[in-house]
């Protein structure tokens, strides 16, 4: 595909909230020009291993990774419009950058200013690895929106150290990331460069994971000695959970043995979205396997119903199939993106509706949740319900903040969020062949390579407000081509007209959960899809013993939730009427959004001397009203609940 452009008003939108807030916003906090409680230093780290300035080492060991994130970002942003002063911005960093790295090619301010004797002394816990990844993914995308291979030199020179320094080879270290991420950027290195040794260097660092004893023989070389405790502990990393390190950091079994998600939830979906990307690029259908295996434990036992994954706040983790309770998950925005990921290199391995379900699903909510509509607060935990004084006072959900945060000192979520709204145009569609595959309904232009010859064609729609998507063909000379169009999970109904003339879906091929319509096209065809999107009440499996006699409720790709500032305190007390009508609004405010209101009673307690006291519970008969999860917590803090209870 070539020359896409964005062409929807609900994602322009969004992309300008990250071109004109986000994006200025956390250059402001990364270069310490904005005053936050909690300091980036992320720049000033660069310059001072670029001999520009004076200072020590500020920061997380991973700090350099929120940098790369940033123009990763700024890349995507780039390959859309072109914008000098952003472009200079980054040019003027990335010269740091440049000028930080060492003769060998070794990159990393944290070990280079703080403790240049222990390189690669501490894969488990101090991250080099993860950071260069995140420099090759920023570096191939600046490179793709610029034409600019500055950084694209740096990176590679990164990878070609850490080529000589690991791999298979008994001259080289054994080990692999802590927190897997570099497979992913050396993957995306190999597609854009074609060098074979970062598709190997990359399939290593697979491969090699669970297979050995590295981590704990490095913990005995440095003397037991922890990173985060600075002095000497009992093994490498405490237990998370139930399960020891190797679940959280996944080394508890080579890759190709694992079927269940486990360990930290963000390490994890990084790392099977790399395996996912090497499985194709290897034509490995054994490692294939493995990760529908991974892919399906988390999308039917641990995913939420906003695409959100993570459950407990210990490990930021996975715990086991259904424990998904709703006021202690973790659920952090990274996993939320990682998941996306994952999903897309699955949907490009095979095509499937279900992927694009869930890519659909953690899109719309949980990212669009992490970030406030004024691009300056974020949620790095995303709850289905809270509290805010119960969430305040209660150690078991400190974790839970009802307010969105100005930063974080790990600051992964907001770059990540910015980065992935930035590149929104790689989850659209794909092509294969004849086919061209339409996965998401994002209002956009674009022109496809097909097997057949080129076609050009725009994709219009008012989603997600509006099930309808018209796909028109701009420019085409007689071109032979499929349409897939997946047909969403939601969808209980759908229509198709060709050129204004009404057909029958049912009379087109299906292929798992897309439509396929085959023809010779011209310019000026129409295709009229339109997919019935009426709000209604979804069921968890009686296996989520939390959501027990509670139901959700859903318009098409979003999830609603109930908060305080439209139905008072107490929100518990609500119970909602399933059977009955629910009534759509179109609110202005927060950028325009369809609001439901539905039926319900208050099951009305009292304030009394007793804590406990003879039952004399008032009903009352309410109309509740429910908005967009995505958009809770935009209108100044209070109660949120998402699962309410049934009347």
């Amino acid at each position: 595909m070539s020359e896409m452009r964005i062409r929807s008003d609900f994602w322009e939108r969004y992309l300008d909230i990250v071109r004109d807030c986000l994006i200025p916003y956390q250059w402001g906090v990364l270069t310490n020009r904005i005053v936050c409680s909690t300091p980036s230093y992320a720049v000033r780290n660069f310059k001072i291993a670029a001999g520009a300035e004076e200072g020590e080492f500020s920061g997380f060991v991973f700090q350099d990774s929120d940098l790369y994130k940033w123009l990763e970002a700024v890349g995507n942003l780039l390959a859309y419009e072109k914008d000098p002063e952003l472009e200079r911005k980054a040019d003027e960093i990335i010269g740091y950058i440049a000028e930080a790295q060492e003769a060998d090619g070794y990159l990393n301010t944290y070990f280079q200013l703080k403790e240049p004797e222990k390189k690669w002394s501490n894969l488990l816990e101090c991250h080099e690895l993860y950071c260069a990844g995140h420099l090759m993914e920023a570096a191939v995308a600046y490179a793709r929106g610029t034409g600019k291979d500055r950084l694209l030199g740096t990176a590679c020179r990164l990878a070609d150290c850490i080529h000589r320094v690991f791999g298979w080879e008994e001259d080289k270290l054994h080990g692999c990331p802590g927190h897997q991420e570099i497979e992913l950027g050396l993957l995306k290195l190999y597609d854009w460069t074609g060098e074979d040794r970062y598709l190997k260097l990359a399939s290593y660092f697979l491969e090699i994971r669970g297979t050995n004893s590295y981590f704990e023989e490095e913990f005995e070389r440095r003397g037991r000695i922890s990173h985060w405790t600075q002095g000497p502990v009992e093994e490498p990393n405490r237990h998370y959970n139930q399960y020891p390190y190797s679940y959280y950091n996944q080394f508890h079994a080579p890759v190709r043995c694992q079927t269940e998600a486990v360990g930290h939830a963000v390490r994890a979906v990084y790392m099977y979205t790399a395996m996912a990307k090497a499985a194709v690029l290897c034509k490995d259908e054994e490692l294939l396997r493995t990760c529908k295996s991974l892919w399906k434990n988390i999308a039917e036992t641990q995913m939420y119903i906003t695409g959100n994954i993570g459950s407990t706040p210990s490990g930021e983790a996975f715990t086991r199939a259904y424990d998904l309770p709703n006021d202690t998950n973790y659920s952090e925005t990274c996993a939320s993106v990682g998941l996306i990921r994952f999903s897309m290199e699955m949907l490009k391995a095979e095509l499937d509706s279900c992927y694009g379900d869930v890519i659909e699903k953690a899109l719309y909510n949980t990212v669009l949740a992490g970030m406030a509509v004024d691009g300056r607060h974020f949620f790095y935990v995303n709850p289905m319900e809270a509290v805010p004084e119960i969430c305040e006072a209660n150690p078991e959900r400190n974790h839970i903040k009802t307010v969105r945060q100005e930063w974080y000192s790990c600051a992964c979520c907001p770059p990540n969020i910015a980065r992935t709204i930035t590149d929104i145009r790689s989850l659209i569609c794909s092509v294969s062949g004849s086919r061209i595959c339409i996965h998401q309904y994002i209002g956009s232009e674009l022109e496809a390579e097909t097997g057949e010859g080129a076609i050009r064609f725009s994709l219009a729609s008012d989603f997600p407000w509006d099930g309808r998507a018209k796909i028109r063909i701009l420019q085409a000379d007689g071109v032979y081509g499929e349409f897939a169009l997946r047909i969403p999970g939601w969808c209980i109904g759908c229509r198709l007209a060709i050129n204004g003339q009404k057909v029958r879906p049912e009379d087109f091929d299906t292929e798992r959960g897309y439509l396929m319509v085959k023809r010779v096209w011209k310019a000026g065809d129409l295709l009229d899809w339109v997919m019935d999107m009426e709000p209604h009440f979804i069921q968890a499996d009686r296996r989520v013993y939390y959501n027990a006699g509670k139901a959700a409720l859903v318009r098409g790709p979003l999830v609603y939730c109930m908060e305080e500032a439209d139905n008072g305190s107490c929100l518990h007390e609500c119970r909602v009427d399933a059977a009955g009508d629910i009534r759509e609004k179109w609110e202005k405010d927060m950028g325009g959004y369809c609001s439901l209101f539905i039926a319900g009673v208050r099951y009305r307690g009292r304030i009394q001397e007793k804590l406990y006291d003879r039952l004399a519970v008032q009903k009352e008969d309410v109309c509740l009203k429910a908005v967009p999860y995505f958009l809770w917590n935009n209108r100044g803090q209070g109660e949120m609940v998402t699962w309410v209870n049934v009347v």
